[in-house]
């Protein structure tokens, strides 16, 4: 990696920043609801690192290891202030099959190199190019994770103990029938109440944090036999011990670990940069992205050193880090200390917080989550864009998130072409002289090249043709490959072909292909209509 890129980079890198927004001082008032923020966030991290542990097949603690350091780390150093990263469900479901068959200290390295490419990809800028997502992508990217949401919070309605794993779904095990049922399901419905009606009464603790409280208060003052956290797992443990991967460095490793490194780096990206647009909407920040990569990066190859299963970033606990008021690196900070603090110390006392608080703080982040205006839209925006919603939803909920984006990028993509395929078209005149000049309007490119041809009316136009280029580009070599297709037909037929008021790009893109046979500056503003004969044979085929 050149000097002078990493030096450039790293002038760009935006140092911790506590600040609420340009000109407002941090009050005592506003380090106080980013600690409740971040407390709020911690209690609700607990059962999600202890659940995606059991999903990748790995010991509970190496789930919150991964929570807390992915979590301070990029709450440090990420391109987005109000964030929360740390295990999430959309890694776990692929460390499974290589835990499985290779055992964990392969996905400690796997993770090490993970977050190297994730780091590389910072450093490159690559980044840049979430822009690329189209709005529809966003939309479709919201609603499936709230559906992933939804489901993965189904499993706490199931019997401790019996409760299978799996990725989006609910898993086997046996449902809570009778008394225990209804009590979990008015416990939930009780905490959504709280944290609907608490911020009309005060603002004082996050409305999250009371309605965990009051419902934990309740169940442990009364003695009800309801699921806790204790029942998952034990989350007391040390502090993450130093390790290094117990793998050998060889090339056969790393054909083992490359490949899913390369899954998760790619996940891991992609829901980070998407949950970072989406904070940044809701708080009304911009930028960060290259920054956001190089921090989950940095804290997956920690995580790996450390013994953690690597993450990025969570939508879920962000939603309710930004719902309880978190706007800086504080929330995330003391989100990841308040979870250190309660691997260390308080393991008895969270492990008696009842499931039903977090299940109804979770159920409150999908219904916050949700995009239900997107369901009003449906019917107005165009079918294109309603299908893209639709189908990066149900990509989301029955494969991954990866696999969604890029499906709905891929058919966005394929959309736009197809209609600027159709915009293609061209007016004709005769110049004094005798010439035909043909006016092309639209842009050409693969998905116009073959309307193009369809254009010229080889058999009734004169011996001079001139093809002009002023409401056109030519964009691709699809492009040039019309372009020499048409000129060979005119040559085969004793007929001269000319291009005018080519753009500069387009001149530099012909020129660089040897099309053009007068070497001449192009007015980039088609100030000069300078004419160019075409060269034949170039691209071959002819």
């Amino acid at each position: 990696m050149p000097r002078t890129l990493l030096a450039s980079f790293a002038n760009r890198i935006t140092m911790p920043d506590l600040r609420i927004s340009q000109g407002e001082k941090m009050t005592p008032g506003r380090i106080r609801i980013e600690l409740l923020a971040g407390l709020t966030v911690a209690l609700a991290l607990v059962p999600e690192a202890v659940a995606f542990a059991f999903v990748a097949g790995v010991h509970p603690l190496v789930g919150l290891y991964a929570a807390f350091l992915v979590g301070l780390i990029t709450a440090i150093f990420g391109g987005r202030p109000g964030m929360i990263s740390g295990a999430t469900g959309a890694l776990a479901v692929v460390m499974v099959a290589l835990v499985a068959e290779h055992g964990v200290e392969y996905l400690f390295a796997t993770v090490v190199l993970m977050g190297i490419l994730q780091v590389f990809a910072g450093v490159m800028r690559w980044g840049k190019f979430i822009r690329l997502v189209p709005h529809p992508v966003m939309l479709g990217f919201v609603n499936g994770l709230a559906i992933v949401i939804f489901l993965a919070q189904l499993t706490q309605f199931k019997v401790p103990g019996t409760v299978e794993s799996t990725g989006h779904g609910a898993g086997g095990g046996e449902w809570l029938t009778g008394a225990p049922l209804l009590m979990m399901l008015g416990l939930v419905a009780a905490t959504m109440a709280i944290i609907w009606v608490m911020p009309r009464i005060t603002k004082v603790i996050p409305a999250p944090l009371a309605g965990i409280a009051i419902t934990a208060g309740v169940v442990i003052a009364f003695g009800l036999d309801v699921p806790r956290v204790g029942d998952l797992a034990s989350i007391q443990g040390g502090l993450p011990p130093f390790h290094i991967p117990a793998v050998p460095l060889t090339l056969e490793t790393l054909e083992i670990i490359l490949p899913y490194a390369v899954i998760l780096a790619a996940i891991g990206l992609i829901e980070s940069l998407l949950t970072l647009n989406l904070v940044g909407e809701m708080t009304g920040q911009r930028g960060g992205a290259s920054q956001e990569c190089v921090a989950q990066g940095a804290s997956n190859i920690v995580t790996g050193f450390f013994g953690g299963m690597g993450g990025c970033a969570m939508i879920g606990q962000s939603m309710i880090n930004v719902k309880s008021g978190g706007r800086t690196r504080i929330a995330g900070i003391a989100a990841a200390l308040f979870l250190l603090m309660f691997i260390l110390f308080a393991s008895p006392l969270i492990e008696q917080i009842p499931l039903a608080a977090l299940v109804g703080v979770m159920f409150m982040v999908v219904i916050g989550t949700f995009a239900w205006n997107s369901l009003r839209i449906l019917a107005r925006v165009p079918m294109t864009d309603a299908v893209v919603i639709v189908l990066v939803t149900c990509v989301t909920v029955y494969a991954d998130l990866a696999v969604a984006v890029v499906v709905g990028v891929i058919v966005s993509a394929l959309a736009y072409a197809w209609n600027n395929a159709r915009r293609i078209h061209a007016t004709s005149y005769r110049t004094p002289e005798g010439a035909k000049v043909y006016q092309i309007q639209g842009p050409l490119f693969f998905g116009s090249s073959d309307g193009f041809v369809e254009l010229f009316d080889l058999k009734e136009d004169p011996s001079l043709v001139i093809v002009d280029f002023a409401d056109s580009r030519v964009v691709d070599q699809s492009a040039l490959q019309a372009i020499e297709a048409v000129a060979a037909k005119y040559e085969a037929a004793g007929k001269k072909i000319q291009l005018r008021h080519l753009s500069r790009d387009c001149h530099q893109l012909l020129t660089k292909a040897g099309h053009l046979m007068v070497d001449s500056a192009d007015d980039p503003d088609y100030g000069l209509a300078v004419d160019y004969d075409v060269r034949t044979g170039i691209l071959g085929g002819h």
